[in-house]
């Protein structure tokens, strides 16, 4: 457990850009095929939903609602995988499981201590009936720290990426017509302080 907790802390020490231009159709065109090879569904005691691949050894991040305290599920590739789960934090509301060793497709990450707000942000709306998932981008708003507000309609657990199609944040909470979000550093600096404990 403690090297695929510092692998997953590896993986979150990238940085990041600036803010950039509204994402064109080739970049959301990007974002939706990060999407479809990296997204998996996560299911815990109670409730089922979406969670993206962060490290190759198997590493998803995904929301809280998702998981038990110790255990999960994970559905990749046709498959339903027991799964360990390495964080999770109630107040957060955002879990990191682990599914059994392996290759992974993982999500590339820019984590940057940054605010996103101000920011065009990319996420995956969900399909409905016979509609199929579709990319649409917005700004990010402010919210309270550390989480930021973004008007896609994004159900708990769904990435965020930034223009260059990179994951920067994951979808926690539904409000309204959008979602509150949680940056990648959050999750980083939990991951580290578990890494740091004995």
């Amino acid at each position: 457990m403690p090297r695929l907790l510092l692998a997953l802390f590896l993986v979150l020490l990238a940085t990041g850009a600036s803010a950039e231009d509204r994402p064109s159709r080739a970049d959301l065109q990007k974002a939706l095929g990060l999407y479809e090879r990296s997204v998996v569904r996560v299911r815990g005691p109670r409730e089922a939903g979406p969670g993206i691949i962060v490290g190759t050894e198997g590493q998803v991040l995904t929301s809280v609602r998702h998981v038990s305290l110790e255990a999960a599920q994970v559905e990749y590739d046709g498959r339903t995988l027991p799964a360990t789960v390495v964080l999770a934090n109630g107040y957060l509301k955002v879990a990191v499981v682990a599914a059994p060793a392996g290759e992974y497709p993982a999500a590339p990450v820019r984590v940057s201590t940054g605010s996103p707000v101000g920011q065009w942000l990319i996420g995956i709306l969900p399909g409905r009936g016979k509609q199929k998932e579709r990319p649409a981008s917005a700004v990010a708003r402010k919210a309270p720290a550390p989480f930021f507000d973004v008007d896609l309609a994004l159900p708990p657990g769904s990435p965020i990426f930034d223009a260059n199609g990179r994951l920067v944040a994951v979808s926690v909470q539904r409000r309204g017509r959008g979602c509150r979000a949680l940056p990648l550093d959050v999750v980083k600096q939990q991951l580290a302080t578990k890494v740091a404990a004995p």
